[in-house]
């Protein structure tokens, strides 16, 4: 089932995106290169830097492969970097030395609102094309575009598939990563916020797993200790997803707490067909990361660009994974 913003359809990748790949392929472009930082141009073929939330992450993989796809088309280069934990003091100097090497663009995910905006600013201020791809910044002002699912959305469709699960209602936990995420604190907004709506569950706030699998698997063994009642948990990311199912099995209540998980990585594919996790809101990353390139392409051209894009999700399920629901799932390399 895709879905998208409020009324849950499916964004498709604009045709004006598709005319921005073909209009800047490598021989292309009378403007002759970025004359913002002295960049390679479009006739030698524009550089570009993708750097990852963190390294490793299928969705992000997912995301570079969208990118390579789309810069290939396009005549352009690109380098990969990420650091190995979701961790703005790991990204930082990730991002200034690709400041130091002056690539035409770069799209990165901030892995802070705040922390991550004087590096990216630099960039900007290098002359760099900066657009934002899945998170963003408290002041995104410095990039030419945003590209992220509609995290919001998303959320609220983890609870409305938690609730088709226990039409009679209970209590629901959300197991996020870390405060000042910009997709993960949406998601945990918009399921609170449907959570809110409904008088016959009862939420018993967000915790949070630093991204690693074994610490959502505490929190989670923790939780049903001491609410044994609890029928429902969304986990807003593939790592915390990973965990909460482990947590799930350990306290001997597979099958009677519905998982939902937020991305579908291999890993995540898999306990969905085991039936530990019974839904998972699957991104599009390889469209962030296509709309992303298309995006660059179009500022270092001196064409307009879009302030903020989203992309749909697609809910996968049993009912669903070997068709559409299988065709949304992650990929581990391109």
């Amino acid at each position: 089932m895709k879905w998208k913003n409020a009324t849950f359809g499916m964004m498709a990748l604009t045709a004006s995106t598709a005319l921005v790949l073909a209009g800047c392929s490598s021989d292309g472009g009378s403007n002759g290169g970025n004359g913002d930082n002295g960049g390679n141009g479009a006739e030698e073929g524009y550089e570009i830097a993708f750097v990852q939330g963190v390294a490793g992450d299928e969705f992000y993989i997912t995301m570079e492969c969208g990118i390579r796809a789309a810069a290939e088309a396009a005549g352009a280069t690109v380098e990969v970097q990420g650091p190995e934990q979701f961790d703005p003091t790991l990204q930082r100097p990730i991002v200034d030395a690709v400041v130091a090497s002056k690539p035409d663009a770069l799209l990165v995910a901030p892995t802070d609102v705040s922390a991550m905006a004087g590096p990216i600013q630099a960039a900007a201020d290098a002359g760099i094309k900066v657009v934002l791809v899945d998170t963003t910044l408290e002041d995104p002002s410095m990039a030419v575009s945003q590209v992220s699912s509609d995290n919001v959305g998303g959320g609220a469709a983890a609870f409305e598939a938690i609730k088709a699960a226990n039409p009679d209602g209970g209590k629901v936990l959300v197991v996020s990563v870390n405060p000042g995420i910009s997709t993960t604190d949406a998601r945990a907004e918009g399921f609170e916020a449907a959570v809110a709506e409904d008088p016959n569950f009862e939420s018993l706030g967000v915790q949070y797993s630093q991204n690693e699998p074994a610490t959502a698997a505490q929190i989670v063994t923790a939780a049903l200790q001491r609410d044994p009642d609890i029928v429902g948990i969304f986990a807003a990311n593939l790592f915390a997803a990973e965990g909460t199912a482990t947590g799930v099995q350990q306290a001997g209540r597979s099958g009677d707490v519905t998982i939902v998980g937020f991305d579908a990585g291999p890993a995540q594919v898999q306990q969905l067909r085991d039936g530990i996790v019974q839904a998972l809101v699957a991104q599009e990353p390889a469209s962030i990361g296509e709309q992303g390139v298309a995006q660059a392409l179009a500022a270092l051209e001196g064409e307009p660009t879009e302030e903020k894009i989203q992309t749909g999700f697609t809910i996968i399920t049993n009912d669903n994974i070997d068709g559409e629901g299988g065709e949304a799932a992650y990929r581990s390399s391109c």
